[in-house]
């Protein structure tokens, strides 16, 4: 599976966080919303509050038991 480079990630989820405060009812901004979690997604999460989870761990270098907790 591909994975984004930790700078381009955390790029990422800086946009989701800042995006995720706008009006969601506006169609720009909920279109660049889905733009960004698909993006976030490419990490193997199924939405986009899962692959904001799953990219804060690889940020903070959580390994493999850090990320399964999540699941159970």
């Amino acid at each position: 599976m591909l994975t984004a480079h930790p700078a381009v990630l955390d790029d990422l989820v800086d946009r989701y966080q800042t995006l995720r405060l706008l009006n969601p009812d506006d169609a720009g901004v909920w279109r660049r919303l889905e733009d960004v979690a698909y993006s976030v997604c490419g990490d193997g999460a199924s939405d986009g509050d899962a692959a904001l989870i799953a990219a804060r761990l690889r940020l903070s270098g959580a390994g493999p038991a850090e990320e399964s907790a999540l699941s159970a």
